[in-house]
């Protein structure tokens, strides 16, 4: 079948704990079973079980409750509190489903290490925001004699940053109950910004802020206003709502087609909308793995961890610099000579680079490399430690620019006529792979990604340019949709022109935007956007802003599929 390497990073079965203690309730931990119970009582669906991170869960109801990402996370703590607030530690993995963290993020659950994850982190941020060097800008208050135990200071915190965090208004009884936390921490503490700290803390690990939370309109067709606001700032900017889309939100704005396509051009008009395009490339592109991408420091001496962290700036500077600044054509990545670059990445591309900065780099048209495909972050991110996979390079290609689906290998398959490269007969990749499809079984999968990896072979396992293996002259001419091509640079120029390719973007943007598979409902929605993408000249910033104005991003599901209802009515009657 494939010599597909499993990556994926198991997210362990989370167990239903309750650890009750004697401490203030500002500061116990929120155990599983309160995350459990409050996403129950929200009438949400939250998997309590673990899945593979590449796991393909083809029936993902429309959501309701979406985790959410590392990136995020982190974003919302800067845009809240500012940059200098640090978040330390580590999260736990993002789930991947049919290729798309975002889709992930709808049937993710929380483990119980996960949670104290989180509590970690949410401690030291409080500890930070509450801090000397920063509690002045960021509370703006302390106890004083006519507020001897900081209540109306802290009623004023928390009125403030609760809708930040919550995304949403917070009810005069939400904040009479936080505020008699902080007074009753404070007292137990003899603190009041320790007292403020646990609170804060508390608000951090709430389900209320690591959940994206769809809500019902009072019409119960369409989500209300806030999560509309939630929905159209994570979309576009990756984080959470500004204050102008947060008083969109109560004022109505977003409930008429007039206020949403105001607030929906200030946003994509916002230098803020790159790091939407950035969020979105990155998951596309599975390039969250790069930061860790290791390889055989003796075979590549010039990859280290730090360059594979460049070569995945290098992707999203190039696509973000394309697609926002310049306007391009998105079927134009597939062909452009033009590439970010910096220092750090002469050696992989064997150019000089005189620049310390970032430029924009131009290959000349005799250069084998042009397009996307020819970029280090994909070639050397499916490729092995210490040589290339044409088989991993033809899967990736498979499904993230054309959507299609390759089965893993079965347990059984023997991959060592492929992994000896010392084999004194079958010197080069291709002459190895073909050996390998003597077994029918593994052919069928083989012929689907082998021929368009091997157009790549002349890239080495770091993304190197070659011409010879082992002496031998790399043979890269293969066939795409029945057209034949020689070389990266030919078959990206058949990328540029399918229809497939330019399709898939849409499916996987959509797919992005909702966190979930597209039914048959949706098919027809999914056509239009096709149409207009294409008629608009393949132009991403205004697909985006299509689908942030598509009536169905913000229609509310009915029902969940029985299976999960099922469970969802077990958790409650169990109590």
């Amino acid at each position: 079948m494939s010599e597909r390497e499993d990556r994926s990073r198991a997210a362990g079965p989370g167990r239903i704990v309750d650890r009750r203690d004697s401490r203030p309730m500002a500061m116990r931990r929120w155990p599983s079973l309160a995350l459990a119970g409050a996403c129950l009582t929200l009438g949400l669906s939250i998997a309590f079980s673990g899945a593979r991170a590449d796991e393909t869960l083809a029936d993902t109801p429309p959501s309701q409750i979406r985790r959410l990402t590392e990136s995020q996370y982190r974003n919302v703590i800067a845009d809240i509190f500012g940059p200098d607030i640090k978040v330390v530690g580590r999260f736990e993995p993002d789930l991947r489903i049919d290729g798309l963290q975002a889709v992930g993020t709808s049937a993710v659950s929380v483990t119980a290490a996960g949670l104290e994850q989180y509590e970690l982190l949410a401690r030291n941020i409080a500890a930070q925001v509450t801090d000397d060097a920063h509690r002045a800008k960021l509370i703006g208050c302390a106890p004083t004699q006519a507020d001897k135990d900081g209540a109306n200071c802290a009623r004023r915190f928390i009125a403030h940053v609760g809708p930040q965090l919550y995304r949403r208004p917070l009810d005069a009884a939400e904040i009479s109950a936080l505020t008699d936390e902080v007074v009753s921490a404070a007292s137990t503490l003899g603190n009041f910004h320790a007292g403020l700290a646990a609170t804060l803390s508390g608000m951090l690990t709430s389900p209320e802020f690591l959940f994206r939370v769809d809500r019902p309109a009072a019409s119960r067709q369409t989500i209300d206003a806030w999560s509309k606001a939630s929905r159209l700032s994570f979309l576009l900017w990756n984080t959470t709502p500004d204050q102008a889309l947060l008083d969109d939100a109560a004022s109505g704005a977003l409930d008429t087609q007039a206020g949403l396509v105001r607030a929906v051009d200030r946003l994509v008009a916002s230098p803020r909308f790159e790091q939407g395009v950035r969020a979105f490339f990155s998951d596309y592109l599975r390039l969250d793995g790069m930061d860790e991408l290791a390889k055989d420091a003796l075979i590549y001496p010039a990859f280290s961890q730090a360059v594979g962290t460049a070569l995945r700036e290098q992707t999203l500077r190039t696509v973000s610099w394309f697609l926002v600044e310049r306007q391009g054509d998105y079927r134009d990545l597939f062909t452009t000579r033009s590439i970010a670059m910096n220092r750090a990445l002469g050696p992989i591309y064997d150019i000089p680079v005189a620049q310390a900065d970032w430029y924009v780099h131009e290959f000349p048209q005799s250069d084998p490399r042009a397009g996307l495909l020819t970029h280090a972050s994909l070639l050397s991110q499916h490729s092995h430690p210490g040589r290339t996979s044409p088989t991993l390079r033809g899967v990736a290609l498979r499904e993230i620019f054309l959507c299609e689906k390759i089965p893993a290998p079965p347990a059984n398959v023997n991959f060592a006529v492929v992994q000896n490269v010392d084999n004194p007969t079958l010197k080069t990749t291709r002459a190895r792979l073909q050996a390998h499809l003597d077994d029918e079984e593994c052919a069928s999968c083989h012929r689907r990604t082998d021929p368009l990896g091997l157009g790549l072979e002349q890239f080495d396992g770091a993304g190197q340019f070659r011409r010879v293996e082992h002496d031998e002259t790399i043979d890269v001419s293969g066939d795409f949709e029945k057209q034949a091509f020689d070389g990266a640079a030919a078959l990206g120029r058949l990328f540029h022109d399918s229809t497939k390719v330019s399709n898939c973007l849409v499916q996987s943007a959509w797919r992005y935007a909702h966190g979930r598979n597209p039914v048959n409902a949706d098919q027809a929605g999914l056509e239009q956007l096709n149409q207009r993408f294409s008629s608009g000249g393949y132009r991403f910033p205004a697909l985006m802003r299509a689908i942030a104005l598509d009536p169905a991003l913000f229609a509310m599901p009915s029902l969940l599929p029985d299976r999960r209802t099922a469970a969802v009515r077990k958790s409650r009657e169990s109590g």
